[in-house]
Formats: structure tokens, C-alpha cells, sequence
């Protein structure tokens, strides 16, 4: 079944149930309320009788005569019996409810004979004592008839058929309504699911440029919509990394392999001759292949949670003092400064090797890109629970819409994939996940043109490592 039909038979079968619960409870309370009211009209009207026929009784002193009530009971509808106080009879209106007069029911009345005797198709002949007061004494009885539903007259009739009707009425009305609301309803929230749905099939089919387009107010509709948008921004944007990548390690791949094969052929040719100078050439070439598989082995490595680490404790600060000292006579040969700011000996539990291929990829990374009067600043600040390592430098700086990406493997901002400059775009990636499989870290910010800093923070206390 199809969520919009479904919708629609849950949201009308509610419906339906709701109406015919509330219309049954409802009637049942109007026309319960609205005879208890006929009932009490009908007691307050014989009291009302019996008030009119004891004002007449002690009014002719008891020489009441049939006459005197018959036109009274015929009026009333009702049959009127007075006796004195021996239970003799006084006089009576002659008819019975119905239109039978007394002499055709001989003595069957006698005793209430006739209180279960039908006088009417629609109910049943009933009567009611009520006691005849003077002075406070009870002087006579009267003793009147009727139909046990004659308080349902035809106007009480006429106003409960017209109440049921009205149920009925109302009822069918608002099934319709909610029937129509129901498909409208169904629609509103089907519709945009299904595209949503339709979405999420083209990306499984490979068309990565499928987009929802939706429009509805529904909050957690919209949430879906945008989570499945993400989604596929997010693999569009991971395919081209992924073509991005294998385009960048071709060509990186090509560049030694095609300088190992030309010399050679050299050699091999006898153009070259295999002394040490171009023997060293070789070997560079062969570094340069061996840097590059062990940058996709990290990256692998990463990406399958299997980095080794081997955690000791040692002193941060001057760990990365020697790194400085490494790096300092390269960054003077090429006129650049390099200083370093520590405030406070640190002692750190964690992969010495690690850090310090972390800060290797960073500084790498900042010597390429420095202009002139280039530097670079790295400064050491203690925390609460950790240190806040900080490499700034006034390079180039990184473009604000390259920012978010320069984490994620295979990206590099530099499309042209200079050699000098380029790398292989898996750096910081490496960076970033070895930061964090030590609990840290690791953050940049930059301007372009002005400059790039990376902001690291790693915790000291052993007790935070897996």
C-alpha cells in the first residue's frame, strides 16, 4: 500500500470511529437529559392536577359528579378516578387514555387490574395515587391514568427525530470533509517523500547531482530533505576527491617512475655511465617513491583505524625544540626565520615519532608557501588538562572556500599540482588523524594573502589514551 493511502485510511477510519463514538455518547446523554426533563414536566403537571381537583373538591364539599373532571381528563388526556376515604368511589371521567370509556372495561380497572393492559400501540395504561388534602388531612384519593410514555408528545417526537437526524446529518458531512482534508493531508506529506525518495535512488544509481526539491513547512520533512541533499553533495564532493586523487597519484607516480626508466635507459644505452652522481639521481627518485607509498600506507592505515602508536612520556618542549634546530638551517638557506616560543617545561604521554611527524607535514607545508621576508612561528602554551601547540606563519595564506576541505584526503587547493608545491595531498590528512588518535585536536585559520595558522591541542594526562 502506498503511504499516501495509507495515510488517507488510518486518517478517515479515525475519523469515522471518532464521529460515531462522539455521536453515540452524545445522543445518548441529550436524550437521556431530555427525558429525565419530559418526566419531571409531566410530574410537575400532575401535581398541577392535583392541585386544580382538591381546590375543586373541598370547593362542592365532595359532591363532585363525573362531569365535573370528564372535560378536565379529556383535555389532560389522562383518566381521573377520585374516592373518599373508604376507598368508595366518588366519581371518574368516564374515558381511559386511548378513547375507551370506563363501561367497556367493566371490572377489569378493579384493584389496578388494568396497570400492564396496552390502550395504545405505543405504550402501556399506568397510574399514579396522589392524595386529596384538607387541613392538613387527607380527605380523598385520586387516582390518575395514563400512558406510561405520553410525555413524549409529538413535539418531543418531532425534537429527538430531528436530533438524530442531525447526527446523522453532521456526521456523514464531516466523513466527507475529513475524507477530502485526509487526501489533501496525505498528499502534502507523500509528495514531498517521494521526491525525497526519488532523490535518494538516483544517488544509489550514481547520479550524485540529484537534489530534493521540496515545498512543505513540515519541519522534519525538510530536516530529511537537507540530510539527503548533504548527503549527496557530500559523495559528489568525495567522487571528485576521489578522481582528484587519482589523477594527483598518477601523476606523482608517473614523474619518478618516468625519470627511473629515462636513466636507465641511459645507462643501459651506455649515454650514462652509473657513477655516483647519477646513481644519487636514482636514488632520489626512489625516496621520492618511497615517501609517496608511505603517505598512502598512513592514509590507509588511518582510514582502517589500525595506526600503531607507541605512547611514552617526554618532554614536549624540548622535543620540539630539536625539531626547530633540524629545520632552522633549511629555512635560513632560503632566507625564511623560523622561531620558537615555550613558556613552561611540558612533560606529554604520547607517540614521540608521531608528533614529530606532525610537525615535519607542517612545517613542510608552511616553507612552501612563505614569500619573501618569510617566518615562521611555533609557540608552546600549557592548559588546564593539555597544551596548545600554535605553527603561524605570513605566507600565502589558504582561500576561504578551500578552508573546509584542507582536511580531507586527497585535497589539495593547489589544482595545478606543482611539484614544488603540491604534494600529494595526503599531509594533513595524516596530520589530522594522528592528532586524533591521541584525543586531540587540530585546527587552522588564515587569510589569503596574509598568512595560516594551525592550532593544535593535545591532552598530557595518560588516562585519556585508548
Amino acid at each position: 500500500m502506498k503511504l499516501s493511502q495509507r495515510l488517507t485510511l488510518s486518517l478517515v477510519l479515525t475519523i469515522l470511529f471518532s464521529i460515531l463514538i462522539i455521536s453515540l455518547i452524545s445522543n445518548a446523554m441529550i436524550n437521556s437529559r431530555f427525558d429525565t426533563y419530559l418526566i419531571e414536566e409531566q410530574e410537575s403537571r400532575f401535581e398541577s392536577i392535583r392541585n386544580d381537583i382538591n381546590a375543586l373538591l373541598i370547593e362542592k364539599n365532595q359532591d363532585l359528579t363525573d362531569d365535573d373532571i370528564a372535560n378536565y381528563a379529556a383535555r389532560e388526556g389522562i383518566y381521573i378516578e377520585i374516592r373518599d376515604s373508604n376507598n368508595n368511589m366518588i366519581c371518574h371521567s368516564m374515558e381511559y387514555p386511548g378513547g375507551q370509556r370506563k363501561g367497556m372495561m367493566g371490572h377489569m380497572r378493579r384493584h389496578h387490574g388494568m396497570m400492564n393492559r396496552h390502550f395504545s400501540n405505543t405504550g402501556n395504561y399506568v397510574e399514579r395515587t396522589l392524595p386529596l388534602m384538607s387541613n392538613d388531612q387527607e380527605i380523598a384519593t385520586l387516582i390518575i391514568g395514563y400512558i406510561d410514555n405520553s410525555h413524549l408528545t409529538e413535539s418531543a417526537l418531532i425534537f429527538k427525530d430531528t436530533l438524530d437526524k442531525s447526527f446523522v446529518l453532521s456526521g456523514t458531512i464531516t466523513i466527507i470533509l475529513g475524507f477530502l482534508g485526509s487526501i489533501l493531508l496525505a498528499r502534502g506529506l507523500s509528495k514531498p517523500l517521494l521526491n525525497i525518495a526519488d532523490t535518494a535512488n538516483g544517488i544509489r544509481s550514481g547520479d550524485l547531482r540529484s537534489r530534493a526539491k521540496i515545498k512543505t513547512k513540515t519541519k522534519e520533512i525538510v530536516q530529511l530533505s537537507d540530510s539527503i541533499n548533504y548527503l549527496g553533495e557530500a559523495l559528489e564532493r568525495q567522487e571528485e576527491l576521489r578522481r582528484r586523487y587519482a589523477s594527483d597519484i598518477a601523476h606523482e607516480l608517473r614523474t619518478p617512475l618516468t625519470t627511473l626508466k629515462s636513466h636507465v635507459e641511459a645507462m643501459i644505452d651506455k649515454v650514462w655511465k652509473p657513477d655516483e652522481k647519477n646513481l644519487n639521481i636514482l636514488l632520489t627518485e626512489i625516496h621520492e617513491l618511497n615517501k609517496l607509498v608511505d603517505d598512502l600506507k598512513d592514509t590507509f592505515r588511518t582510514l582502517e583505524g589500525q595506526l600503531n602508536m607507541n605512547k611514552t612520556q617526554f618532554n614536549i618542549s624540548d622535543e620540539i625544540d630539536d625539531i626547530v634546530s633540524t629545520f632552522k638551517p633549511i629555512f635560513e638557506r632560503n632566507g625564511y626565520a623560523l622561531e620558537y616560543l615555550a613558556k613552561d617545561s611540558i612533560e606529554i604521554i604520547m607517540d614521540r615519532d608521531r608528533l614529530r611527524q606532525v610537525i615535519y607535514n607542517l612545517l613542510s607545508n608552511s616553507i612552501k608557501y612563505l614569500g619573501d621576508d618569510g617566518k615562521v612561528s611555533i609557540t608552546l602554551d600549557k592548559l588546564d588538562s593539555g597544551v596548545k601547540l600554535s605553527i603561524a606563519d605570513n605566507g600565502i595564506g589558504i582561500a576561504q572556500e578551500d578552508l573546509p576541505f584542507i582536511f580531507e584526503r586527497f585535497y589539495r587547493s593547489d589544482v595545478s599540482r606543482n611539484k614544488e608545491t603540491g604534494g600529494t595531498g595526503l599531509g594533513l590528512s595524516i596530520s589530522k588523524a594522528l592528532i586524533e588518535a591521541h584525543q586531540g585536536s587540530i585546527s587552522v585559520d588564515s587569510v589569503l594573502g596574509r598568512g595560516t595558522k594551525f592550532i593544535i591541542i593535545l591532552p598530557t594526562s595518560g588516562s585519556n589514551y585508548q
